[in-house]
């Protein structure tokens, strides 16, 4: 058995490749961004053949820098942003449109036409998904609308849909040459097109949504052998066996096995999961059901989830539109030169609101401003809408499985900022804690990849490697606490019925 396992995480702003030891520790990256093609507002797409290109150099990245080959390399893990849809064509390779992101809300004309008088809750027991310009199915529905031609190729057979864990596996695998169209059971509960409880493509969905079912990806475990890699290709041979969704991939990577287990990712958006075990738990407070899991042949494990469309992004806000910031680090600097946020909440409703609300119709607001108010208050109002918002979420959690989070796992790119975790800890009144190896999104899908190939024996391996960096402990007081998230509650309020219906 080779020494290494090697993870592809394909996300939303860049792609990185990482390969880990035995120990689940980091042995070489390879990274690179790809654009961010806005062409109008609300509008999010990527171009999946930069997609494809960037994913091919950070692999060689990644292998180049350990000094290793394919014969290094015991099998390939593939995460993902979710929800980002693509559309090609099978006997050319070629995507007929952009990748449509999962933060683009253009669908929200198709997303009503198909809630008609029973509402956003529709489909919401047979998928666990309310209706919502976020998923997958309403995007392909788009393109098949608005491409020339796409529609009568599709029902032709000739082209393919998939996140983009199909589109990388599928290329990975040879492309027109026997590429593997396949998807795993987390990526396939975020299309609004799969039985939540069986597993499988719901054909009356797809006909709601004009959507041939020849161009679904075959829906498999999260850790199989799909496939190998193509000849030619980087890694020739060796074995394609685990695909997560992204956040299922950090809850698998945070070892959050046991039911009641959470984490939080704070990446683009922040993404919270709670184990709810193999039981499906139908959310009554606006919450995603969604699948967190499937090890081969043993039964599926379900997550509660709720999804922050904006907090990350919005630090790239503060640095990229604004330029206060010029570096995404900087904001905690920015942020420590006052005390407080002055009374200025953000929220940032950028493309409507997700988790609990669903508000399709807010957009951003900066309020509680005076003249007091400079522009350490707005970074530090900034980084609190990061932990408002996952309070919100936590709070319909607690409500929804009626035990209490006890503590917080947290991983992603903000976790390195201090200031934020210790106003995380203080706004939940609970600990909040980070991982040695805080990568765990690529750690999970390399955790999946191994098991199925026997590099690791089973979920005990991923308990046994995983291990506290840091924790931070609330210090605030109640009264303060309740304050502060009584006034955001508020703000929240203020982003609602912004956009009339003769807004694009």
């Amino acid at each position: 058995m080779p020494d290494y396992v090697l993870a592809i995480d394909q996300g939303t702003t860049s792609s990185r490749a990482i390969v880990f030891d035995h120990s689940g520790t980091i042995v070489s990256t390879g990274q690179k961004e790809h654009a961010q093609i806005l062409p109008r507002a609300g509008w999010v797409e990527h171009d999946p053949m930069e997609i494809w290109g960037n994913v091919r150099e950070v692999v060689g990245l990644a292998l180049t820098r350990a000094n290793l080959t394919h014969r290094d390399i015991a099998a390939v893990g593939i995460t993902n942003q979710r929800e980002t849809a693509v559309v090609w064509d099978r006997t050319t390779g070629k995507p007929v449109y952009n990748a449509i992101v999962w933060q683009d809300t253009r669908t929200q004309r198709i997303v009503d036409e198909l809630a008609g008088d029973e509402g956003p809750e529709r489909y919401k027991r047979q998928v666990g998904l309310p209706l919502a310009t976020y998923f997958s199915g309403p995007k392909i529905t788009w393109i098949l609308d608005n491409v020339d031609g796409a529609r009568e190729k599709a029902e032709a057979g000739d082209l393919l849909f998939g996140n983009t864990d199909s589109w990388v596996l599928w290329n990975m695998t040879g492309g027109t040459d026997g590429g593997v169209h396949v998807t795993d059971v987390t990526n396939a509960s975020r299309t609004m097109l799969m039985n939540i409880d069986s597993l499988t493509w719901n054909e009356d969905i797809a006909r709601d949504m004009r959507i041939p079912m020849s161009m679904l990806p075959e829906i498999r475990s999260s850790s199989e052998v799909y496939g190998e890699g193509r000849t030619g290709g980087l890694v020739p041979g060796v074995p394609i066996s685990g695909i997560l969704g992204d956040q299922q991939a950090a809850t698998f990577g945070q070892a959050a096995f046991e039911v009641g287990a959470a984490k939080n990712t704070y990446g683009t958006g922040n993404f919270l999961l709670l184990n709810t075990g193999t039981e499906l738990v139908h959310s009554e407070n606006g919450l995603l059901t969604t699948v967190g899991y499937k090890i081969g042949d043993q039964p599926q494990v379900y997550c509660l989830e709720g999804s922050i469309a904006v907090t990350g992004s919005l630090v790239q806000w503060l640095r990229d539109n604004l330029g206060l910031i010029r570096s995404a680090p900087e904001i905690e600097q920015l942020a420590e030169t006052v005390e407080d946020n002055g009374g200025a909440y953000f929220v940032p409703a950028f493309s409507g609101l997700f988790a609990p609300y669903w508000r399709s119709d807010a957009r951003g607001a900066l309020v509680g401003l005076t003249r007091y108010v400079n522009k350490g208050h707005i970074a530090r109002a900034v980084l609190e809408a990061t932990a408002y918002q996952s309070r919100e979420v936590v709070d319909a959690m607690n409500a929804d499985s009626g035990v209490d989070l006890k503590e917080l796992r947290v991983d992603g790119g903000m976790v390195a900022n201090e200031a934020l975790m210790q106003f995380q800890a203080d706004i939940l009144g609970v600990d909040v804690v980070r991982p040695k190896v805080a990568e765990t999104t690529a750690l999970g899908a390399a955790y999946a990849a191994g098991i199925a190939v026997g590099f690791w024996k089973g979920e005990q391996d991923v308990v046994d490697n995983w291990a506290e960096d840091k924790r931070w402990t609330p210090q605030m007081d109640e009264a303060e606490r309740e304050r502060l998230y009584r006034n955001w509650k508020k703000a929240v309020t203020k982003t609602f019925d912004w956009v009339d219906e003769d807004v694009e």
